[in-house]
């Protein structure tokens, strides 16, 4: 019978006439030991599994909550027009057999919110999908998502207009009452000190909502960053009350003067000038249209042997109705 050379058991060498395993069983003669252990990489931690968590935690970014409280539409093109009246359809009173002479016909201006497309184009290598100990399609599809919200969310507030949403802020702004001022100009109310609040605040902010109309107060809401809500919530009334009343439940939005407070982070910080508060039925004020949602193009072809995944966004917005929309500047006057 033919035998069959093997290699000696690892960590053990043969000596005369017996291997050294078979040795060290009868006998319990010491044999040469080498360490393999998970401590060094050389050792044998090279071989180690390294286990990674499949969820990928990140900082949260700041997103702007505009598109929840404004008028959101879905377009066809990027063409978009709306037809906004002014003044109403003036009316009259007669007698059962008086003449009905004509009365005025309303007067109409044309809003087109400016546009443009928002996209990113990140790419990773095909090696890196395949071998990824996470799902990096999902994960990179959720990022862009993350970063569009924050994007259109700062064109909602402060966007110039120019190829992207045109922002609330950005309108002109007037201490004009509403029959007065022209057509898409923003009503302010003074602080009554320049970067900060004359005496007796909460005056200033009880007159800020009755600047608003009986018809725009219902559904109505404050907006402003976290920094101006520190400094609202610490007021007090005469009689040492709070005018700031959390709320009650989970998801429930924390009130001032009875209305939800909105937190928007692109809102400006209170300084000489600013409207860091605004006040408004944004639904009715404010017009976000958008092409369709986000679209994602995978590309695994043009850059080799990278994969493209190229999202694009098509969003206009602007303010259709200034009546709708109030704002205090921190001003003398």
């Amino acid at each position: 019978m033919d035998v069959i050379d093997r290699p000696v058991l690892a960590g053990a060498s043969e000596r005369a006439g017996a291997p050294a395993f078979e040795g060290f069983v009868r006998t319990g003669q010491t044999l040469e030991l080498k360490a393999f252990t998970g401590v060094t990489g050389d050792a044998g931690g090279y071989a180690l599994p390294r286990e990674i968590d499949a969820a990928i935690d990140r900082a949260l970014a700041s997103i702007s909550p505009i598109r929840r409280i404004a008028n959101v539409v879905k377009v066809g093109s990027a063409g978009y027009r709306k037809l906004v009246t002014t003044g109403g359809t003036p009316s009259g009173w007669a007698a059962e057999t008086d003449a009905r002479p004509g009365t005025a016909t309303p007067v109409f201006q044309e809003v087109v919110p400016p546009s443009g497309e928002l996209y990113a184009n990140p790419s990773a290598s095909q090696a890196m999908l395949d071998d990824a100990a996470f799902d990096v399609e999902a994960w990179l599809a959720d990022e862009i998502a993350t970063e569009f919200a924050r994007a259109e969310g700062a064109a909602f507030v402060t966007g110039s207009g120019v190829n992207r949403p045109k922002g609330f802020l950005t309108n002109p702004v007037s201490a004009a009452a509403d029959a007065t001022r022209a057509f898409g100009t923003l009503q302010y109310l003074a602080s009554g000190a320049a970067g900060d609040f004359a005496a007796n605040p909460q005056e200033r902010l009880i007159d800020l909502v009755q600047a608003l109309r009986a018809p725009y107060r219902q559904g109505a809401s404050f907006v402003m960053n976290a920094a101006t809500v520190a400094r609202l919530r610490k007021f007090k009334t005469s009689d040492g009350a709070f005018i700031w009343q959390p709320g009650l439940a989970a998801g429930q939005p924390a009130t001032l003067l009875g209305y939800p407070v909105v937190e928007a982070e692109d809102m400006p910080d209170v300084a000489a000038n600013s409207l860091s508060i605004a006040f408004g039925n944004f639904r009715l004020g404010y017009l976000i249209a958008e092409r369709s949602d986000t679209a994602i193009l995978r590309d695994p072809y043009s850059n080799k042997p990278f994969v493209g995944f190229y999202a694009t966004k098509r969003i206009g917005g602007c303010v259709v109705n200034a009546e709708a929309i109030k704002v205090m500047k921190f001003a003398a006057s």
